[in-house]
């Protein structure tokens, strides 16, 4: 259910004069390690040379996607949050944050929001909705904190608990922007009982590789980003209630399969908190 234009074949063919099919972005070269189709020939080239660069980093992706799935389980199941906004959204794949939640409490209500004219071309993908819930889509920044709290109080009630989901966005915004004060800005005008959940790429001296697949990103792609220490991405969580096991690799935050070995660890850390 959606009032949104953003749905319309109109508004979807008007946005290919905004898609730089030249140059590699970031959200379709997620969407190629993901094994999704949403890529052009220019992703698919810069993915696997920062492949080689650094073998592992598709399993980033993957990880950060099932920690969006745990983490949202847990929300819904547990806690008991029925409102999700998705900042940062990506291209639409499987298990899409209002797939994982109406799959529990079918009356759940989602907001995404991205700035990426190709999720917003495929933006219908992410609007399908259980007839008791809602999904909406908003095409905006995540800087713009004013205009999308104001959309998103269309779908949302912001009188009741939200979860703020911003994975692997963060990363875009550089220090000189205050990306500390923009989370911060978003979770205070959140109610009490409110969770946020956030996951950022990680620099660290046991995985110098990742150090330069970054490098050669922000030499050839866009938009660039910037890396932070573990100790950096908790700071995001200041002021706020980390659930256990706290910031870690996103592979191993309350990982299905507990039992056994640790999954082996990845530079894309997580964590989950709440807002008292």
């Amino acid at each position: 259910m959606t009032d949104n234009p953003a749905a319309t074949n109109d508004v979807a063919v008007s946005l290919r004069a905004r898609i730089n099919t030249g140059q590699p972005h970031t959200a379709r070269i997620w969407n190629y390690w993901l094994g999704g189709k949403d890529n052009y020939e220019v992703d698919r080239a810069a993915g696997d040379q920062i492949r080689q660069l650094h073998p592992g980093i598709g399993e980033y992706a993957r990880a950060d996607r099932l920690f969006l799935g745990r983490a949202v389980r847990h929300l819904v199941h547990e806690v008991g949050i029925r409102q999700f906004l998705d900042i940062g959204t990506g291209l639409p794949t499987a298990d899409n944050t209002h797939e994982v939640a109406q799959r529990i409490a079918p009356e759940s209500r989602i907001v995404y929001v991205d700035n990426d004219p190709l999720v917003l071309a495929h933006a219908r993908a992410l609007l399908t909705s259980t007839p008791e819930g809602r999904t909406d889509y908003l095409d905006e920044d995540l800087r713009n904190v004013d205009a999308i709290l104001e959309h998103a109080a269309k779908t949302l009630d912001f009188s009741e608990p939200v979860a703020l989901i911003l994975l692997g966005v963060v990363i875009f915004i550089g220090d000189d922007e205050d990306p500390y004060g923009l989370v911060r800005q978003l979770t205070d005008r959140l109610p009490s009982g409110s969770h946020l959940v956030l996951s950022h790429t990680i620099t660290s001296p046991s995985m110098p590789d990742v150090d330069e697949a970054v490098k050669f990103w922000n030499e050839h792609g866009t938009p660039k980003l910037t890396q932070r220490t573990p100790q950096d991405v908790t700071r995001f969580f200041d002021g706020l209630e980390l659930l256990e096991p706290g910031v870690v690799s996103c592979s191993r935050w309350r990982p299905q399969h507990a039992h056994g070995a640790e999954p082996e660890e990845v530079a894309m850390f997580g964590g989950v908190a709440r807002k008292n």
